[in-house]
């Protein structure tokens, strides 16, 4: 059996070293390469305001995030759901780069980008 995640990321901006943020997370889960239904899916408080170009790209503006959870309350959750399977994007290094930085900010090691 092969359990494969498919994930995508949305963020502030174009790059965490400049201090953006994740805003949304989504992934889905296959198992030998069928769609199980099983998914994650969430939106988090960036503490920092959506860059107008990140916002042309996804749609996602401020007010959307207004009471959305910061992404330390939503990792551990995250995490359960990839245990156990390998991953892929569409835009990986850029995905998997931001996610590092998150897990760092909350104090749990991740890949390092």
């Amino acid at each position: 059996m092969s359990r494969v995640i498919a994930l995508d990321a949305e963020t502030t901006g174009i790059s965490h070293r400049l201090g953006h943020r994740v805003i949304e997370i989504g992934a889905v889960e296959l198992i030998d390469g069928q769609l199980t239904g099983c998914q994650f899916k969430t939106y988090l408080q960036p503490q920092r305001m959506v860059g107008w170009g990140a916002e042309r790209v996804h749609g996602v503006n401020d007010a959307v995030l207004v009471r959305k959870p910061r992404s330390s309350s939503k990792v551990a959750e995250l995490l359960g759901f990839l245990r156990g399977s390998e991953m892929t994007a569409h835009n990986a290094t850029f995905d998997l780069g931001f996610l590092d930085n998150q897990l760092h900010l909350a104090s749990i090691p991740g890949t390092q980008a």
